[in-house]
């Protein structure tokens, strides 16, 4: 029974730790996309770390990176309803491998992942409703949605732009890499090392998983070395509950 006790106030404790850390990348995502569509006009950008390293504010209407999905309101849908049972998925997971007594630092790599995937859900779900919207600015553009908008004071006439509403809302981008491979590099010298536009969340995401795949061999231990893993994690999480 001391046992169990000792063991729930150990899950407890990490879920704790966990889910602070993902409402601090959640809080901070937020305020910098917020701050940067309050402060900034589109393709303006202002230089961080010298000229490598630099704020641009862009919108994409698809997933991480500004990659695209379609151009049916279903394909948006579809990507934010996907994204909803993701992060419901993740946090089922995230709570039975907190119960199975699992490292910290694995909690850790699925909180990254459920952080930034709620980060840019938030966007997709709110902004459309919370920040004032122009469908004439080139990011709402979108060919073949059939919606069409009059931008005579833009001079282009009649355009087809994206649709708006509740999971339909672009996501904000702002942080830019402005290197560029040396000359000397086969085929990718002279060309930008990373041209997309990302944000805090997109970041977690990746962090997140790379975490998962390089120390896959840590998280998911062979049956005899995961027995010792085991042994010793009840160890420490002993002493940690004595010293509660």
């Amino acid at each position: 029974m001391q046992k169990t006790l000792k063991t729930n106030k150990f899950v407890k404790k990490n879920l704790m730790i966990v889910g602070a850390l993902v409402a601090l990348i959640l809080l901070l995502d937020q305020l910098v996309k917020i701050y940067v569509k309050t402060h900034f006009q589109p393709g303006e950008s202002v230089n961080v770390f010298g000229d490598w390293f630099v704020l641009e504010y862009i919108e994409n209407q698809g997933m991480a990176f500004g990659t695209t999905f379609g151009n049916k309101i279903w394909h948006k849908l579809a990507l934010s309803i996907f994204r909803i049972f993701a992060i419901g998925g993740i946090c089922y997971y995230w709570y039975q491998q907190a119960k199975a007594g699992v490292r910290r630092e694995f909690l850790i790599a699925i909180g990254l992942i459920l952080a930034g995937a709620t980060g840019n859900l938030i966007d997709s779900m709110f902004y459309d409703f919370a920040f004032p919207y122009d469908p004439c600015m080139g990011y709402n553009h979108l060919e073949g949605s059939g919606v069409w908008t009059n931008c005579d004071q833009y001079f282009v006439g009649k355009i087809e732009t994206k649709h708006r509403g509740f999971l339909l809302g672009n996501v904000v981008d702002m942080y830019k890499f402005q290197a560029t491979w040396p000359q000397w590099v086969p085929w990718l010298g002279g060309k930008d090392v990373f041209p997309a536009i990302w944000n805090t969340a997109d970041a977690s995401i990746t962090i997140g998983v790379a975490m998962v795949f390089l120390r896959q061999r840590a998280y998911f231990p062979k049956k005899q070395k995961a027995q010792i893993i085991q042994n010793n994690e009840q160890a420490t999480e002993a002493t940690e509950e004595d010293q509660l």
